[in-house]
């Protein structure tokens, strides 16, 4: 298959899934299925598993870009596999908390508040952004047009890597104020 054709058909597929995730994260995210009324336990377990896969998905995104500056493409390609896998994983379990779970509230006052919100407003905003440009990036070096993946990755690596620290740092500062 020709590279351009390789990207067509996946473009359909790259908006629809940029569209639906965040809307249906943003839908599912108002949902609680125990005030519903359904007799389901509180999946208060999650937050430290899904934030340790937002540091895990860190690392292996450092160590995917030392591995393709150092000619280690199979492993590079092995990483960013394994990095989108981490990002589905953590989207299933934010998901499943959120849904069994009532929000908590970041407790901190005074400066450390205006700090937490920047983190969390600037986190939740580009996990929105990331979603097309971690596909188109995937789609371009699918396409084998590694020059066009390269200029991508450039912009892509940096935001994606800044939504999974931020994520664990949003985790350590809201987590003296869960309850359980």
């Amino acid at each position: 298959m020709e590279n351009n054709q390789v990207e067509k058909k996946y473009n359909k597929w790259i908006i629809l899934l940029s569209v639906a995730i965040p809307v249906v994260v943003a839908l599912l995210f108002g949902v609680n299925l125990r005030k519903l009324g359904y007799d389901v336990k509180p999946l208060s377990f999650l937050p430290p598993i899904y934030a340790s896969i937002n540091g895990i998905t860190a690392v292996v995104l450092l160590t995917a870009v030392w591995a393709i500056k150092n000619g280690k493409r199979k492993l590079h390609e092995s990483l960013m596999k394994f990095a989108i896998f981490l990002s589905v994983l953590f989207l299933g379990m934010y998901v499943a908390y959120h849904m069994t779970s009532d929000s908590t509230k970041f407790g901190g006052e005074g400066a450390i508040r205006y700090i937490y919100f920047f983190i969390l407003i600037t986190h939740i905003c580009l996990s929105v952004i990331i979603i097309p440009f971690v596909l188109v990036t995937y789609v371009r070096a699918l396409a084998q047009r590694f020059d066009a993946h390269r200029r991508l990755a450039r912009i892509t690596f940096p935001l994606w890597l800044y939504v999974a620290v931020t994520g664990v740092i949003v985790y350590l500062m809201i987590s003296p104020y869960y309850i359980n």
